[in-house]
């Protein structure tokens, strides 16, 4: 594919998403989730091998069922209380919305076609796949979440982070890992955003930066599966050393960026009289913490048990020099900001 064909092709991925931020009637948002649907189809199948030809074809269809959900469900209360996104009120048609949202983004029990997507497509794909199309029904959610039902919410949530955990453990592909990390934070993300909106938006800012940045380095060293990955601390050690610290950050471990989000998820189910919530969220946070330290474990400590002839450079070199270390620290040293951006939350 030309370089100009895939930017215009990204650029209309960038205005869908767009489009359904600034929507306020069901009808502009789903047609901004469907341009946004579409651009991305041509950029999945970029290569055209029978991988990427099957992942987009499972990607099509699981977006088109959503899409249809929704737009059932938005027709359905719009039949009554109207078309605006906030004036969610028909019972069925909350149900229906919230299911489409969830079947469109890959929460768990609709999360099976993700991660055989995820192993189906590039590296570059995956992190827009994991970050940025998870924006658009997320900004929906926000919207809609006072009128939702609380308590499918809740269910999704916990489910999702349960599948997440237990998911990750027995994968040998990173990228089947990132797919089932993103199921878990997606479901920290949906129990906490009935009780604040404003928590959820700063947990989905802080895994977009970590995700992305874990992506940037695997992009770095061009390896997705854990055997070859264990080869990798001779020649780019350092790049490792942070790859293990952001995957450390991913798990929650403090005084990482990803150690805020869960620990303040955790304070307001506390405060919100949640406490079997609270405790089951928490367990499934110890469960995804094996995995990461699995793959960071791998990374850094390990040295595959096999001679290599490869006549690379002992040391290697980095193809990027601002990207990485910018969005490297963010992931690793964004918790001393945290009150200043909460503050600034609170004023919007």
């Amino acid at each position: 594919m030309s370089p100009f064909v895939k930017a215009f092709f990204l650029l209309n991925v960038f205005l869908g998403t767009f489009l359904t931020f600034i929507a306020t009637h069901w009808l502009l948002a789903w047609v901004g989730l469907e341009l946004n649907t579409l651009a991305m189809i041509p950029v999945m199948i970029e290569d055209r091998s029978p991988r990427h030809t099957e992942a987009t074809v499972k990607y099509f269809l699981v977006q088109a069922l959503g899409a249809m959900v929704l737009i059932s469900g938005a027709a359905m209360n719009a039949y009554i209380y109207g078309w605006h996104i906030s004036s969610v009120n028909y019972p069925p048609a909350t149900v229906l919305i919230t299911l489409g949202i969830a079947l469109k983004m890959g929460l768990a029990p609709f999360h099976l076609w993700y991660p055989d997507v995820m192993q189906g497509i590039p590296l570059g794909t995956c992190l827009i796949l994991s970050t940025w199309q998870k924006l658009a029904p997320f900004a929906l959610i926000i919207q809609a979440s006072d009128s939702l039902n609380p308590h499918l919410l809740a269910a999704l949530g916990l489910l999702s982070t349960l599948v997440g955990a237990w998911g990750g453990i027995n994968q040998t592909q990173v990228r089947k890992i990132m797919a089932y990390s993103s199921i878990a934070h997606l479901g920290w993300m949906f129990i906490i955003i009935q009780h604040s909106p404003r928590l959820a938006a700063l947990t989905m800012l802080s895994y977009f930066v970590m995700t992305t940045a874990l992506f940037v380095v695997f992009k770095q060293v061009l390896k997705t599966s854990l055997s070859s990955l264990a080869l990798k601390w001779t020649k780019n050690p350092i790049l490792v050393f942070f790859a293990t610290l952001i995957l450390a950050s991913l798990a929650g471990l403090p005084p990482l960026t990803g150690f805020m989000p869960k620990v303040m998820i955790l304070t307001e189910l506390a405060e919100q009289h949640f406490p079997l919530l609270a405790i089951a969220t928490a367990l499934s946070a110890l469960i995804s913490l094996f995995f990461y330290l699995r793959l960071g474990y791998i990374l850094s400590l390990i040295i595959w048990p096999n001679v290599s002839s490869s006549p690379s450079l002992w040391r290697g070199k980095l193809k990027s020099q601002f990207t990485l270390p910018a969005i490297t620290a963010t992931a690793l040293m964004f918790l001393p900001l945290m009150p200043t951006i909460l503050a600034y939350l609170e004023l919007l």
